[in-house]
């Protein structure tokens, strides 16, 4: 789908995009699989939500949500970057994501109405080209089936904005443009 001409109309809003290294070293990104609530219901994603008019800046809003959704603390997040802000047509929103070092909890715990399940996956893995594809899928609302790229992980499939906010930042990863 193309990118919108202006984005005067978009809802602002931010994602946090939580990395970390194991025990071992090995360098990890955590995703969220939401619930069935919501516009992006079943879809993996990043915790994050639309700018609330009490949040003081976007990088707020992505601390707030990442709290809300999955009990991360903001004194468990290290905020590396600002990543390039991405937009998208197919649900309104401009979006702000920021990466971040994490510590990660003992036991991951979540807001259930919004998110099902905490994934932890290995950035090598999501490098790794044999889970790389594209599919013609027929969307709600397209006039006729659209090449989507995606990262297959497991049975689940990371699409649309945030596989837009992945893609670019794995190699930059894997090559340790920032101290993870």
């Amino acid at each position: 789908m193309p990118e919108p001409t202006s984005t005067a109309t978009l809802c602002p809003a931010a994602v946090l995009v939580p990395v970390y290294r194991d025990a071992e070293g090995e360098l990890h990104l955590v995703l969220v699989r939401r619930s069935n609530y919501g516009v992006h219901g079943g879809q993996l994603a990043f915790p994050g939500g639309k700018h609330d008019p009490t949040d003081t800046s976007l990088l707020h809003t992505a601390l707030r949500e990442t709290e809300e959704e999955v009990h991360l603390p903001a004194s468990a997040i290290e905020v590396l970057a600002e990543l390039p802000v991405i937009s998208t047509i197919t649900t309104g929103y401009q979006v702000a994501p920021f990466l971040a070092r994490i510590t990660r909890p003992a036991v991951w715990r979540w807001l259930e109405r919004e998110v099902e399940e905490v994934l932890e996956v290995r950035v090598a893995d999501l490098a790794n080209p044999a889970h790389h594809a594209t599919e013609h899928w027929q969307l709600e609302g397209w006039p006729r089936p659209m090449p989507i790229s995606f990262i297959r992980i497991g049975e689940h499939k990371l699409w649309g904005l945030s596989y837009r906010i992945v893609r670019p930042l794995l190699p930059r990863l894997l090559a340790g443009d920032w101290a993870v």
